[in-house]
């Protein structure tokens, strides 16, 4: 038989871990005997050869249970059911996208401003009309956009189970990529742990040095607020400083943001949704799998 449509993978996969944690590999298995796939089946691949289907629908599965919070990663590629997932299974005998939509915190990540308010990629036109009306351009662009963000989302947990002094380094690395520093090999460094009165990195701007940026790092999860800031503020000019760049995983409060916005010194705020997007754009911490290239005619060729 052909490998099922991924959305009837969903409901298989969550009740597989009903009764405790699974790793990928068992939860693979288990669903090909569920679905009675052949060896055959589970060589097909998807359009772009880049992987199987299988693989493909078992990894969007993931995403998306995560997303409404039904799973949660317990260790590397181990997941365990939340009771909000159980709670799910206990009432219901299947899964679907339309389902999954009547959770916050999936319809927040299905449908928000970052993938302009369309559902993921994987929706088949039954399912999500919308995406019948797209051009196959749009479409493609959607998808690019969806998997992006997913990328994001994925990056971000990684780095917040990386130690302080990893965080430190990333934004150094950051920076440098984005084009701070120069060319100069010592462009950039991370202080000393202890001692380093509010300040986590530096970059310089030329190869004399006679311009810095003063960089401070927070792997947090809770919002930064205005008293934060106002101590780096504070150790900008302990430094003589008039440039500084604040960079946390998490996000800023609406006062912290307008406090930046009120000082003679250039601050600039980067939260976690930013970050993530820099670290993809810049390729730090990511590698291109696969490109995809859309051609348009050469006129110029036809032209005599």
């Amino acid at each position: 038989m052909a490998v099922p449509k991924f959305q009837d993978f969903l409901y298989p996969f969550l009740s597989l871990l009903k009764d405790g944690d699974m790793t990928k590999a068992d939860i693979t298995s288990a669903l090909i005997s569920h679905f009675s796939l052949t060896e055959e089946d589970c060589t097909v691949r998807t359009r772009s050869g880049s992987l199987t289907q299988l693989s493909d629908r078992i990894g969007w599965c993931v995403q998306w249970l995560r997303r409404a919070e039904f799973i949660e990663i317990v260790t590397r590629a181990t997941y365990r059911i939340t009771p909000v997932g159980l709670k799910y299974l206990n009432t219901h005998s299947h899964l679907r996208q339309s389902d999954l939509m009547q959770y916050p915190a999936f319809a927040a990540y299905a449908s928000s401003k970052n993938t302009s308010t369309h559902t993921t990629s994987l929706a088949s036109p039954t399912d999500n009309p919308h995406i019948s009306e797209l051009t196959p351009t749009e479409q493609l662009e959607q998808a690019h956009e969806t998997i992006s963000n997913d990328l994001a989302a994925d990056l971000l947990s990684k780095v917040m189970e990386q130690t302080p002094a990893f965080f430190e380094h990333l934004v150094v690395d950051l920076l440098v990529k984005m084009g701070y520093g120069g060319s100069n090999s010592d462009a950039a460094r991370v202080t000393q742990l202890t001692n380093d009165e509010g300040i986590d990195g530096i970059i310089y701007e030329d190869k004399l040095g006679l311009d810095k940026i003063y960089l401070q790092a927070k792997r947090w999860t809770n919002p930064v607020g205005r008293p934060v800031i106002q101590q780096f503020a504070g150790a900008l000019v302990g430094q003589n400083a008039t440039k500084g760049v604040f960079i946390t995983t998490s996000s800023y409060s609406k006062e912290a943001r307008n406090y930046v916005a009120g000082l003679h010194q250039k601050i600039v705020l980067i939260d976690g949704n930013e970050l993530a997007k820099y670290m993809i754009e810049y390729n730090v911490g990511v590698s291109t799998k696969k490109v995809y290239e859309v051609k348009r005619i050469d006129n110029d060729y036809f032209e005599e």
